[in-house]
């Protein structure tokens, strides 16, 4: 805890007085671009892979990047992305998987996951992924396919399908190559 407790007085001395016009300009202007859907992993980081500024991006962060198709009812996920799009109105989405993620490998290997009943019930979610991935144990195809799969569920969100109905919104599958740093464009290869 001490790390972050030094790290916001580091903040307060150093990086807010270097930007206290943007954020100035922040505490009444909300208009990000993009939201940003990536994994929960703490290695990756949306503003430092894509140098962006506060307020830049809407960040939705979820373990394995995932989208749950829409659905009536309460769903924190999916209340992120219509305000995103509906109230914010970004022009651009992006979902990121990335190499080595937990979610990903436990799903490629079959990972016992009985210990873990909320993580084992939220990857359900990638099961059309898993199934639509050649080979088992294939963590990086099993990294894009599940990217591709969730561009199909952001899609099935009426805020979203609106916005592309209308033209007014893009969607991109990034994967973000953790030891080099290499972000794929997996829409810009499709296209």
């Amino acid at each position: 805890m001490q790390d972050l407790t030094e790290g916001v007085a580091r903040f307060r001395s150093d990086v807010f007085p270097a930007k206290a016009e943007l954020f100035a300009h922040l505490a009444t202007h909300h208009t990000p671009h993009t939201l940003f859907i990536g994994c929960s992993d703490a290695r990756v980081v949306p503003e430092l892979i894509t140098g962006a500024e506060p307020g830049d991006l809407f960040v939705v962060r979820t373990a394995g990047n995932l989208v749950p198709a829409h659905a009536p009812g309460a769903d924190g996920v999916a209340a992120s992305i219509e305000y995103a799009v509906a109230a914010l109105g970004v022009k651009d989405i992006v979902v990121c998987g990335h190499s080595a993620c937990g979610a990903m490998t436990a799903l490629a290997e079959g990972h016992d996951l009985s210990g873990a009943p909320a993580v084992a019930d939220w990857l359900r979610l990638a099961s059309a992924s898993v199934a639509r991935t050649a080979a088992d144990g294939d963590v990086p195809a099993l990294v894009r396919q599940n990217v591709l799969a969730q561009l199909t569920n952001l899609a099935t969100h009426p805020s979203v399908a609106k916005a592309l109905a209308e033209g007014t919104v893009a969607l991109h599958g990034w994967v973000y190559d953790i030891p080099t740093g290499r972000v794929e464009d997996l829409t810009a290869a499709a296209a």
